[in-house]
């Protein structure tokens, strides 16, 4: 019964507008700050921050699907000239969770010479893998095609996301060129190709000997890995690594479960001469990225590593 239930809820939500399907609010920046702060006492809010050099257009639509719009938030650095982009997608366990809560890393990003853009994209609770992966795809070629009004160099596009975020962000950099993951509803002339990935906190894996994924991956993947084993490893990142996958960061917690597959894709990355790096921050936790004292620390490998990629 409680599969029907869910089956049905599955296709019929897709087709409501955004204020008809049910939303997950447990995760939030307070969420995280309330649960952290048990173990972490000396953690602190991140300030908003704000630069004169820094411009913000948000509630940008770039998809709609029927009567249902999809929006980002751009970011970018107003000097005329072309600059590197980064195209950021948020945690939650892949139902929960908002564009907004990555406004601060991306002011702070837009502010050393970046364009980004907080990508909003269906959850899980309106509809199923591979639905965010197109969402996210065609918010990269919308971003490709107005390229000028945000100061974007096309060729030096990033995907970050953090957990869940970071899961998929790692799975649209690996899927540069497959047919597969494009979205055969949405036509354009622009590409959705990466050309690197930051990977914070996000399994490569979700069947995996150091992978614990279960309900929540099931909710996403439309089931769990018993029911549909192809489709658990066809969204798995590490599976899709090849020569054509771009350089990658990976920002890790101390918590090794987040990290499932990172050695083995490395592996991979290495078979290919393809460039990686590992930044772990010690006895930190998951969602680190929201706090001090870790969002600085955050920032930093993250401006080193695609300075030395795209500049």
């Amino acid at each position: 019964m409680k599969k029907i239930l869910f089956l049905f809820l599955l296709f019929t939500k897709v087709s409501f507008a955004q204020s008809h399907f049910p939303v997950d609010t447990t995760y939030t920046v307070k969420s995280v700050y309330d649960k952290v702060k048990k173990d972490h006492p000396y953690i602190s809010y991140v300030p908003t921050r704000s630069y004169e050099t820094v411009n913000q257009k948000k509630e940008i639509v770039y998809k709609k699907i029927k009567d249902r719009e999809l929006h980002l938030d751009a970011y970018y650095n107003k000097t005329k000239k072309q600059n590197p982009a980064i195209v950021i997608i948020h945690g939650g366990g892949w139902r929960s969770g908002n564009k907004s809560q990555m406004e601060t890393f991306a002011i702070e990003m837009a502010s050393k010479g970046y364009s980004c853009f907080n990508i909003e994209f269906r959850l899980s609770m309106e509809a199923p893998y591979p639905a965010a992966i197109f969402d996210v795809k065609n918010a990269i070629q919308y971003i490709k095609k107005n390229a000028r009004k945000f100061n974007v160099d096309t060729t030096k596009v990033a995907v970050l996301g953090c957990s869940s975020g970071g899961q998929m962000a790692s799975l649209i950099g690996t899927t540069n060129g497959k047919k597969e993951f494009e979205d055969s509803k949405t036509v354009s002339k622009f590409s959705s190709k990466v050309n690197a990935i930051v990977d914070v906190d996000g399994t490569l894996a979700f069947k995996h000997r150091e992978s614990v994924e279960g309900k929540v991956a099931g909710l996403w993947l439309g089931g769990s890995y018993e029911e549909i084993p192809a489709i658990w490893e066809q969204a798995a990142p590490l599976n899709q690594a090849d020569k054509n996958t771009p350089p990658i960061l990976f920002i890790c917690s101390s918590i090794p479960r987040f990290h499932a597959g990172r050695d083995d894709m490395i592996a991979i990355l290495n078979k290919y001469g393809i460039y990686s790096e590992i930044q772990t921050i010690p006895n930190s936790p998951h969602s680190f990225w929201f706090l001090n004292p870790w969002f600085d620390e955050t920032i930093k490998y993250t401006t080193h590593f695609l300075d030395k990629i795209f500049k």
